[in-house]
C-alpha cells in the first residue's frame, strides 16, 4: 500500500436485497380490538362471517370507531378495502391503502355495490361447485370489507329517490349475503331513524354499536326494540364520553364499551404503511390505478 495515498479501497459488497415489507401479521379471521370494557378489560369483536352497524348522534365517536375497524383491515393482507365516504374526509386518509374509495357520487357508490354484489354472487357459484357453504382463510381469494361513513348520506340525502332506493337494495343484499363469502359490511350512520336504518336492515347485522343518541327512541333503533325501556339507553352516555357506546350482538346483552381513538396522525401513519406494504407486495391500490378508480 502507498502510504503517501490517504485513500482507501473497502471490499466491493453485494448489492442489498429489495426491500421486503414486514407486516403486521394480522388476518381479518383474528378478532378486531375495539376498545374497553367498563372494567377496563380489551373487547376483541370476531369480524369474519358477521357484519357491524355504528349509530349515534354528531360527535358521538362513530366514524373513529370505524377507523379503527379500517385500520385493523388494512394491515390485513388477506383483506380488499371498498370505502364509501359522503363527507370524504372521514375515510379519506385511507385512500392510498383501498382498493375503491367512493366519494358524494351516488351513482359511483351503487356502480361500486353492484361490483361486490357481482364479486359476492361468483363466489357462491364457486362455493356451490365445491359442496361448501363457506370460505375458509386458505382460498385463495380474499376478503372485502365494506366500510359506510353515513348510510343517510347516499340513501336518504344524495341524488334521486330512485337511486337512494337502489343502494339501500343493494347494501341491504350485500349485508344479508356477504357474509359466508367473506364480505364484511362496517356501516355507520348520524341519523339513526326508522327511514335510515329500517328494521330490516338493522336485524341482519350481527353486531350493533349505538354511540350516544339524543332519545331513547334513536338508541332502539340501532340495538333492537325494547332495550331502552330495560334500562339499556344510549342516551344515558355523557356527551362529553366520546367512543363510549352499547355494544349488542345476536341475542346478546347491550354492553357498555369504550372504543379506541386514533388520531390523525395514528392514522396517517398506519395508512401510508398499509399502503406501502401493499404496493410492495404486488397488491394494487386506488392510487396505483386511477384508471381502475374512474371503471368503478
Amino acid at each position: 500500500m502507498d502510504l503517501t495515498d490517504d485513500t482507501i479501497e473497502l471490499p466491493t459488497q453485494p448489492d442489498a436485497p429489495e426491500t421486503v415489507p414486514v407486516g403486521a401479521g394480522l388476518s381479518i379471521f383474528d378478532p378486531v380490538f375495539l376498545g374497553i370494557d367498563e372494567f377496563g378489560q380489551p373487547v376483541y369483536l370476531p369480524m369474519i362471517y358477521r357484519n357491524i352497524l355504528i349509530g349515534g348522534e354528531p360527535g358521538a365517536g362513530k366514524s373513529s370507531l370505524l377507523n379503527t375497524i379500517v385500520g385493523h383491515a388494512a394491515l390485513c393482507p388477506d383483506v380488499r378495502l371498498c370505502l364509501l365516504d359522503g363527507k370524504q374526509v372521514e375515510l379519506g386518509l385511507w385512500e392510498d391503502a383501498c382498493d375503491v374509495f367512493v366519494g358524494p357520487d351516488l351513482h359511483h357508490a351503487n356502480r361500486t355495490l353492484r361490483r361486490v354484489q357481482t364479486v359476492m354472487d361468483n363466489r357462491y357459484t364457486f362455493l356451490k361447485s365445491r359442496r361448501r357453504r363457506k370460505i375458509g382463510p386458505n382460498d385463495v381469494f380474499g376478503q372485502i370489507l365494506v366500510a359506510c361513513d353515513e348510510i343517510a348520506y347516499f340513501s336518504a340525502t344524495a341524488g334521486e329517490k330512485k337511486d337512494q332506493e337502489l343502494f339501500h337494495a343493494l347494501l341491504r343484499d350485500i349485508v344479508a349475503r356477504g357474509r359466508a363469502v367473506g364480505i364484511i359490511v362496517a356501516a355507520a350512520t348520524q341519523r339513526p331513524s326508522s327511514d335510515i336504518i329500517p328494521t330490516s336492515l338493522r336485524d341482519i347485522f350481527a353486531w350493533r354499536f349505538a354511540g350516544r343518541c339524543t332519545t331513547d327512541v334513536s338508541s332502539d333503533i340501532v340495538l333492537g326494540h325494547g332495550w331502552a325501556a330495560r334500562g339499556f339507553s344510549s342516551n344515558t352516555i355523557d356527551p362529553n364520553n366520546q367512543g363510549a357506546g352499547l355494544l349488542i350482538a345476536e341475542g346478546g346483552i347491550p354492553a357498555l364499551v369504550k372504543a379506541a381513538y386514533m388520531t390523525d396522525a395514528d392514522i396517517i401513519r398506519v395508512a401510508d404503511y398499509a399502503a406501502w406494504t401493499r404496493r410492495r407486495a404486488g397488491g394494487l391500490t386506488s392510487s396505483d390505478r386511477p384508471a381502475a378508480k374512474e371503471a368503478a
